[in-house]
């Protein structure tokens, strides 16, 4: 019984070793230069939704959201390409969401969803989003008067009464431009 255990820890070791050496990044440990390079020189930017390739990329400081998108694969199908300017500059250390224009949920569904534009509808207008309230609806015109057009929908955080669920509630129901 000893000697089976004993044989079966010594071909295991053998296996590993023969792999280390005909692979030797098996061990995990591999760091490149030029990702340590890459992340040392830019910045993180997230970007969330109708994007091929969602996730955080590290690109240099300064960039618009066209660079972004581009990192991220580009936009799909099914992205909304009122919901964002492509020229804007980003911030660093931000995460950013492309919406839809179409209701995902609804697969049979072939028309988009009805969208108000923050940066120009009245409050009224705003509020048949499910989630604008006519409180919140005076918050967004007023910030808009206030410190110009929205450049991305993430300002709607900067909005007073509107938080993350909020945010994320109506996000997909709303436009920068017609």
């Amino acid at each position: 019984m000893y000697k089976v255990i004993i044989g079966v820890v010594i071909a295991a070791a053998i296996m590993i070793i023969g792999f280390m050496i005909i692979d030797p990044n098996v061990s995990g440990n591999q760091t490149t230069n030029n990702q340590q390079t890459t992340q040392d020189s830019g910045s993180a930017y997230t970007i969330e939704g109708e994007v091929n390739k969602p996730g955080t990329y590290v690109l240099s400081q300064g960039i618009t959201m066209a660079d972004l998108i581009n990192a991220g694969g580009g936009v799909t199908h099914n992205a909304d390409e009122l919901a964002y300017f492509e020229q804007v500059t980003l911030t660093a250390g931000s995460t950013y969401y492309i919406a839809s224009k179409y209701d995902a949920t609804d697969v049979c569904n072939n028309n988009p969803i009805v969208k108000v534009n923050i940066n120009s509808d009245p409050a009224d207008t705003l509020t048949s989003v499910n989630g604008i309230t006519s409180s919140i609806a005076s918050s967004i015109v007023s910030y808009r008067t206030s410190n110009g057009v929205f450049q991305t929908i993430e300002q709607l955080m900067e909005v007073y009464g509107i938080g993350n669920a909020t945010y994320r509630k109506i996000r997909n129901y709303v436009t920068l431009h017609a």
